[in-house]
Parts: C-alpha cells; sequence; structure tokens
C-alpha cells in the first residue's frame, strides 16, 4: 500500500500524539520545542493511526512506521497529490497583509448557501496549515477556500504550488512582517507570488479595482473585479460603519453586518463578488453576510462597563492605522486606546511605531495605554501611559479601574492584550 492508500483509509491526518482520531495517518515532525519522532512508536504501537510517518532513522521497524527522509516534505507531498486526485474540486486561495482570515471566512459563510464547503481553520496558513487545510478535504467537498500566510520571501509560491489554486485572492499589501521579508518591495514580491501562478496556469484572480496596487501586479491575468468604482463587475458602496459596517450591493440591497470598521468594506465586497461569479442567489448572499459573526478578537463589539471595540488578533502599520483612523471616527467622548507593539517590523520598527503616536496625537486622543517596548520606547507624549507588558497593564487597571469608556484594544497577537478584557468589560 501507499502513503496515499493509508490516507483514504479515513482522510485524515494528525500531527499531534495527543489527539488521534482511528484511522488517521500520523507525520512526526519537529518543532522547536518539539520533536514528533520522540513519539512516534507510541503512537505506532498504540495501533490509532494506520500509519506513523517519521524522519529519524534510528528508530525500530514497525509494521506502522514509514521512515521517510523528511516528515514535512512527505506531508506537503501527500497535500499535493490528494489535491490533484480531486479533479472536480474547486480551491479559491486566499492571501494578504490584512483581512486575508475574516476574508475566507466571508467567502466560505456565503459559498456554503450553495456549495459543499470546507475551508482553513482558525489561523493554519503555513507550510503546515495548508497541507493539513488540504488533507481535512473529502472527495465529496467541491469548493476549498484556502487562506495562505507568509512571513519570508517565496512562501506563496510554495503554498500555491502545493494548494494550486483555480481562482486567487489578494486582499491588499500592506507593511507586516518586515523582519522577514526585508523591505515593502519584498511583501509584494511574495504576495503576488500568487497571482503569478494563476497567470501561468490560466486561472481567475477576483481584485479590489479600488487598489492601485492590485491593479499594477495584474498584467495579464484574467481578473473579476469588485470595488466601489462604476468600472467594478461587482460593484459595493459603503453606506455606514457606526461602529457597524453597512454597504449597499448592486443587485444586492442594503447589507447590515456585525463587523466593525470601514476597513472591512474591502472583505466584505470581496465575498460578495466570489457569491455573484459562482451565482449565490443574492438574498442568500445577503442573509449569510449579516448572519456572520466575528471572533477571536477580530473587529468585535463588546458591550459592559465599557464600550469595547476589541481588535487584537493582530496588528502591524496598515492594520494599526486603519483601525485607529476607523475609531477617531466612532469614539465619541471618552476615547481609550489601549494599543500593543507591532512585531516583525525590524529595522522599520521605530519609524512605524512613531508614526503611530503621531496619529494619535493627530488625531485628538488624549488618553492612551500603550504596552510593550517599542511604544514604551518611542513615546514621549506625558498624557499616554507605557507599560512593558501586559501583565503591567492589568495590575495597573486593578487598582484604577476604568468604566463609561469607548475602548479600542488592538495590538500583536503576541502583546496578549485579550489578557485586559476581565478588567474592562
Amino acid at each position: 500500500m501507499t502513503l496515499y492508500d493509508y490516507y483514504c483509509k479515513a482522510y485524515k491526518v494528525s500531527t499531534d500524539s495527543r489527539n488521534i482520531e482511528p484511522g488517521a495517518v500520523f507525520f512526526a515532525l519537529k518543532g522547536e520545542r518539539f520533536d514528533g519522532n520522540d513519539f512516534a512508536m507510541e503512537v505506532a504501537e498504540k495501533g490509532v493511526a494506520s500509519l506513523v510517518v517519521a524522519d529519524r532513522k534510528s528508530l525500530p521497524d514497525h509494521p506502522r512506521l514509514l521512515k521517510v527522509d523528511d516528515s514535512l516534505k512527505a506531508l506537503q507531498d501527500l497535500a499535493r497529490q490528494h489535491r490533484q486526485e480531486l479533479k472536480d474540486l474547486t480551491v479559491i486561495g486566499i492571501t494578504g497583509t490584512n483581512g486575508k482570515t475574516t476574508t475566507k471566512e466571508l467567502v466560505s459563510t456565503v459559498l456554503s448557501r450553495k456549495y459543499r464547503v470546507t475551508f482553513t481553520q482558525g489561523n493554519f496558513n503555513n507550510h503546515i496549515g495548508v497541507p493539513l487545510t488540504l488533507l481535512s478535504i473529502t472527495p465529496d467537498t467541491e469548493i476549498a477556500v484556502v487562506e495562505m500566510g507568509a512571513n519570508h520571501p517565496g512562501e506563496i509560491k510554495t503554498l500555491v504550488n502545493i494548494a494550486c489554486p483555480d481562482y486567487g485572492i489578494i486582499t491588499n499589501i500592506g507593511k507586516a512582517h518586515l523582519e522577514g521579508f526585508g523591505s515593502f518591495e519584498g511583501v509584494i514580491n511574495t504576495k503576488k507570488e500568487l497571482y503569478d501562478y494563476l497567470r501561468e496556469h490560466h486561472k481567475t484572480a477576483f481584485v479590489n479595482s479600488d487598489n492601485e496596487l492590485l491593479l499594477s501586479l495584474i498584467g495579464d491575468l484574467q481578473f473579476y473585479s469588485y470595488g466601489s468604482g462604476i468600472e467594478a463587475a461587482c460593484n459595493v458602496k459603503l453606506k455606514a460603519s457606526d461602529p457597524y459596517l453597512a454597504v449597499t450591493a448592486e443587485r444586492l440591497g442594503d447589507i447590515q453586518t456585525k463587523l466593525v470598521g470601514a476597513y472591512n468594506l474591502e472583505n466584505v465586497s470581496a465575498a460578495i463578488a466570489v457569491g455573484n461569479f459562482f451565482s449565490v442567489d443574492g438574498e442568500d448572499i445577503r442573509q449569510a453576510l449579516e448572519q456572520y459573526q466575528p471572533t477571536n478578537s477580530r473587529s468585535q463589539v463588546i458591550e459592559g462597563k465599557n464600550h469595547i471595540i476589541m481588535d487584537a488578533y493582530n496588528a502591524n502599520p496598515t492594520s494599526m492605522a486603519a483601525s485607529v483612523n476607523n475609531f477617531k471616527n466612532i469614539c465619541g467622548d471618552n476615547a481609550l486606546l489601549i494599543l500593543g507593539d507591532m512585531r516583525e517590523l525590524g529595522d522599520a520598527s521605530e519609524k512605524e511605531h512613531k508614526a503611530i503616536l503621531n496619529l494619535l496625537a493627530s488625531s485628538g486622543f488624549h488618553k492612551a495605554f500603550l504596552v510593550g517596548d517599542c511604544f514604551s520606547q518611542y513615546n514621549d507624549n506625558p498624557e499616554y501611559h507605557c507599560f512593558a507588558k501586559v501583565e503591567d497593564l492589568i495590575a495597573f487597571l486593578e487598582k484604577q479601574p476604568v468604566e463609561h469608556h469607548t475602548i479600542l484594544v488592538k495590538g500583536s497577537h503576541g502583546i496578549h492584550l485579550e489578557k485586559v478584557l476581565p478588567l474592562i468589560q
């Protein structure tokens, strides 16, 4: 039997020895703090997995153990083979600096009204997550929506050559992971690898026609456009964002969402465009978008002793500025910003953190709690309180409670600003 034969017994794989479903194939992967090979024999002997794939050649022989040169490559190769076997499957690849997870979820929600859809769970969007997403697809799936993330050059190229998308969306391209990419030009070159793949294989992109940078990268790639201009094949305009986003879409009318911020317009527009392209009924598109509830600290509104806009899953200069500008338009009196450092900016860190601090001041904000070494180092506004880590802010809030404020919480996930929620909600 081949590795693919073992996989097809259950169409399941696992990389966690603590959680293996019967019949799954277990891949012993190595990480910075773990090595799945340490548990390979234990898994093989338990007999839950149909096969254990490991790359430690010193492991003893076992009928349920397959030794390979590289278990990660074996996982990726299996995912690529499975994608190629599913000849009737349509794959939509989504990448971008901001909004790719929200767009992925909105697109999947809309398409699910008509099709059997499998989509990336959480943010499993890297060199391990994309193969796991593909290997979660069963033969009855009609459309797969696959999120693709990157923080180093060439990573999108690797992922598209595994997922082989038929369609693609780049949500936008902004300043993020500059430390890994080396420059903004490096970000652009990597993100456009999705367009490069689609062009080479005569596939189609969904493109925001309001985004001049994306339009400049299209070239002769065939595409279906969405945006607020009359030239867009799918025309969607902002109606309100106070705080919830409402849009008006051609042929669909008004749509009231539970998403916060005008910056979500491009995410909703992409979902409408995909729904239109794949002939989802207009009323189904409207209901799907109106019923979608954001989670995981993405554009959430939390009501309590304060009115909180929680957007602290990630942060980079582009998304931070968009959140601050949106907050300026909706916050009213008694506004408070709780902002965490933007990570992985490399040499651009000082410039970008200072730019956000200048934006706060020019926007007239007088009250901010800034968390992290960068904001603390570069802030010179005596009205803003600085904290080295979130635990310091928590200690401050325990002594000086905050009530009756409108609060924006925004920062990189690694700052863990979600820990302050029990004290402010």
